[in-house]
């Protein structure tokens, strides 16, 4: 993986207006120049919102009592991936709360059927595990991991309740890297408390970081949490910090997130692929569940297939052919010959 010098100043990440419009095209080129035309297209189902910790920003959190919680039998989602996903989708996204008893008993079963019955990549966001899970995980057809740090001031992060302590999740990222993941993670911009120091540290952490991608979620003030009654993010923030990282690393997948539809309906998305984003994701989630698994709000912008191809298609872009997990692959094998000592002459 390559590494950058290039690092945001704060005043970048404000602009608006034809600067911000400069900057995204720069953005947008990049990405262009590095993948195309095409964007990864992946399908998420969210299996569980139990949680064992209690981030301030999240209504899944513990101590959320009003939620009712839930874990999904993995036979129907198992049957639906493998006889009825949309076609456009190459790789699975599986999420869940930090939630351990899902991870045994509904996350690993679909795992092994998805592997077994269909060739979508699989990519699991669940929390900060022990490595016997993270092994186990591996071992049944998993091969990205999605874990993010979501605020890189060790004192916010604790003031945000954020999981364990700001080294520990370090710790688990690079654990993860280190024993053959590719591994995603990613901040929230607009955070309350969130100054300029705070802001610029996450893109110092990220590019300091064995990452494979990383996202920007813009804060959205979610129902059932501490901060309820917080301001909403600004979302040109989120934007130029997509932005930022796609000068920083123009080799990452950086995903458009949902959020951005909540920050600013209809046009966020779409806004979030001129920076530079070559991720897209389609909810699969069951229509039963969908409102309890209470990220942000109750009323969820969701993206359907249709919606997620005409934000593509509006844009100038089209879904790629081949999968995230397949493009990783790719790229581990042509850094193992790069990396390879070169043959001995006779």
């Amino acid at each position: 993986m390559s590494r950058t010098s290039f690092l945001p100043e704060y005043e970048l990440l404000r602009l608006k207006g034809s600067p911000q419009e400069q900057f995204h095209e720069r953005a947008e080129a990049l990405a262009r120049e590095n993948f195309g035309r095409d964007v990864f297209v992946r399908g998420v189902v969210e299996l569980s919102n139990f949680c064992r910790q209690n981030c301030t920003y999240c209504g899944m959190r513990r101590e959320n009592r009003a939620l009712e919680r839930f874990r999904t039998n993995y036979e129907p989602v198992a049957e639906m991936l493998i006889h009825h996903r949309p076609k456009s989708i190459t790789d699975i996204n599986i999420q869940t709360g930090e939630d351990p008893v899902a991870i045994r008993d509904v996350v690993l079963p679909l795992i092994r059927a998805v592997r077994k019955e269909t060739p979508l990549g699989i990519s699991v966001c669940l929390g900060s595990l022990n490595p016997k899970l993270y092994a186990e995980l591996q071992d049944a057809g998993a091969s990205i991991y999605i874990l993010k740090f979501e605020t890189a001031d060790e004192d916010h992060y604790r003031t945000m309740q954020s999981p364990g302590t700001l080294p520990e999740r370090i710790q688990h990222i690079r654990h993860l890297a280190n024993t053959g993941w590719r591994v995603s993670s990613g901040f929230i911009a607009g955070l309350p408390a969130q100054g300029p120091s705070e802001l610029l540290a996450n893109f110092r952490l990220a590019a300091d970081l064995p990452l494979s991608g990383c996202s920007v979620s813009p804060f959205i003030p979610g129902d059932e949490t501490p901060q309820s009654d917080a301001p909403l993010s600004d979302i040109d923030l989120t934007l130029n910090s997509m932005a930022a990282l796609r000068l920083m690393r123009p080799d990452w997948v950086i995903p458009a997130v949902s959020a951005l539809n909540l920050s600013e309906p209809e046009s966020g998305y779409r806004r979030g692929l001129r920076t530079g984003a070559n991720l897209v994701t389609i909810n699969l989630t069951p229509s039963e569940v969908r409102a309890d698994y209470l990220l942000y709000k109750r009323e969820r912008f969701i993206m359907t297939e249709e919606r997620i191809l005409n934000a593509i298609s509006a844009q100038g872009l089209r879904p790629s052919k081949i999968g995230l997990a397949d493009f990783y692959r790719g790229q581990s094998a042509a850094e193992e010959v790069l990396s390879a000592p070169a043959a001995r002459v006779a």
